[in-house]
């Protein structure tokens, strides 16, 4: 009985990786299609990486959406810190449940609904005090900041709870000030969190297409956004070159990582082990 289920479970797992991998597999194969057709396969070429590097519409998309995700990142971090501190370390605070509530919102709410509001929001300002006098960059990353930072925050809050307070109040009770405290432990055991919630923040703003698409304006266009345009208009194999380079990228950074985590790994074990030889 265990081995029939232990079979389906590797059935099941194997369905599900391919689901997930064979259409990135077959995307690298056709970018490599010399047929202007998509599915039209016309002999191996690495033409449409020509077209690719020739072309300033995708790399000037590629320049917004980068630009954008790392101010996105670095404000949503730096905010969402704040906010994850208030939550756990502030304690009980006149309207903290109020203040939560906001906090997770954009994490449940729709992105058209996020969309649309921040789009109305932006009109009305402009008819008020005439900011922003147009739509796409400044909105963007505004609206990005908004949705990102729950995110952080949520990062935040599990790893301040996971750490506890014992070391923070033993420095309290040694004489350390309060922001003293703060920049050399909290900061410091917080780092992980914060670099994680970064990379989360870098990650969805890059991959966002709903939200830019109602804060946008002409000549806005981000990476999604272009792409999304072609596929209505007619998808062109440089798309498929384009996004073989970001998985190669993408991959490659999960593996320097992984590399990274198993050496720490490998450190970790040594030095247990050199522990445990001096203590016997």
């Amino acid at each position: 009985m265990y081995g029939k289920r232990s079979r389906f479970l590797t059935i099941m797992l194997v369905v599900g990786m391919a689901f997930f991998y064979v259409p990135m597999i077959l995307l690298v194969i056709y970018s490599f299609n010399y047929s202007r057709i998509v599915p039209v396969w016309g002999g191996w070429s690495t033409r449409w990486y020509g077209v690719l590097f020739e072309s300033e519409e995708v790399w000037s998309a590629v320049g917004l959406s980068l630009e954008i995700a790392v101010l996105n990142a670095t404000f949503a971090t730096l905010l969402g810190t704040l906010a994850g501190l208030a939550m756990v370390r502030f304690g009980r605070f006149k309207g903290r449940t109020l203040f939560g509530g906001m906090l997770v919102a954009p994490l449940v709410m729709p992105e058209v609904i996020t969309g649309l509001s921040l789009l109305v929001m932006f009109i009305t300002l402009k008819q008020l005090v005439g900011w922003p006098a147009e739509r796409g960059f400044t909105t963007i990353t505004i609206a990005h900041i908004t949705f990102s930072l729950a995110y952080v925050a949520v990062i935040i809050q599990a790893r301040l709870t996971g750490m506890g307070q014992t070391l923070e109040e033993a420095a309290l009770d040694l004489g350390a000030k309060p922001f003293r405290v703060l920049t050399a432990i909290t900061i410091p055991r917080l780092a992980p969190g914060m670099v994680a919630g970064w990379l989360l923040a870098f990650t969805l703003s890059l991959d966002d297409l709903v939200i830019a698409s109602f804060v946008t304006g002409p000549g806005a266009n981000t990476l999604p956004i272009l792409i999304f345009s072609r596929i209505r208009l007619g998808l062109r194999p440089d798309i498929n070159a384009l996004a073989t380079i970001i998985i190669l990228f993408v991959a490659v950074c999960v593996a320097i990582a992984a590399l990274i985590m198993f050496q720490q790994q490998r450190r970790a074990m040594r030095d247990e082990q050199i522990a445990n030889r001096e203590v016997a």
